[in-house]
């Protein structure tokens, strides 16, 4: 097998993946960098290709905003798996509340900066941590760069797409408040998972991702 590529989701890096099991593997962790004003998700895709050197037939893992730029670095290059853990694949299962945020976009009215200092706000959203989980969660939001959240929000929105690259496993939970999985096609569902799953579901996550990164 070829390297993992590891990204995170909006407001996190790569320490969002401490519970997963990858120590058998060659793992890059993918870290943001910072986008222009008109990136979209497919342009970025593209940097990170370009800043990784990610090659054909590594496999690339994603969750949330990760795994919507996993499916499209896996459209520019061919990948070996694509797996999604707590994200979607296609514009057509995004939630409806899209749609809202779209055509009345008060979250242009909140600043990157004001986003990353309301943990305790938004940390409900995405579901019960254990305390040393909730304190890497503050961590990671309040490391975020206020320019990547601004843009990276308006490129969520815009996001078109409904290519499914091939290779790809999607891993979602019943409980996720983000992305409803009744909305999610062809997903394995992880009872009681909400969006931060890859935390405090890990052992059955794991127990998914084992049998998918062995497989030929």
């Amino acid at each position: 097998m070829g390297r993992i590529y590891i990204i995170p989701g909006l407001g996190a890096d790569t320490r969002i993946y401490k519970n997963i099991d990858l120590h058998d593997h060659e793992v890059i962790h993918i870290n943001w960098i910072e986008p222009s004003k008109n990136d979209t998700l497919a342009i970025y895709a593209q940097k990170l290709i370009y800043q990784y050197n990610i090659k054909p037939g590594s496999v690339v893992i994603g969750n949330s905003l990760g795994g919507m730029l996993a499916v499209e670095i896996a459209k520019i290059v061919p990948m070996e798996k694509v797996i999604l853990i707590s994200s979607i694949k296609t514009s057509g299962e995004a939630p409806g509340y899209f749609s809202f945020f779209r055509n009345v976009p008060v979250q242009k009215l909140i600043s990157g900066k004001l986003m990353t200092s309301m943990g305790s706000m938004i940390r409900p959203l995405f579901g019960r941590m254990a305390k040393a989980d909730a304190t890497v969660f503050m961590e990671m939001l309040k490391g975020t760069s206020p320019v990547f959240i601004e843009w990276a929000m308006s490129a969520i929105l815009a996001w078109k797409n409904d290519i499914i690259p091939a290779n790809i496993y999607h891993i979602t939970g019943d409980k996720d408040l983000i992305f409803d999985y009744k909305k999610i096609k062809d997903a394995t569902i992880v009872k009681g998972g909400t969006h931060i799953m890859i935390f405090d579901k890990a052992t059955e996550i794991n127990k998914l991702l084992e049998p998918i990164l062995h497989q030929q």
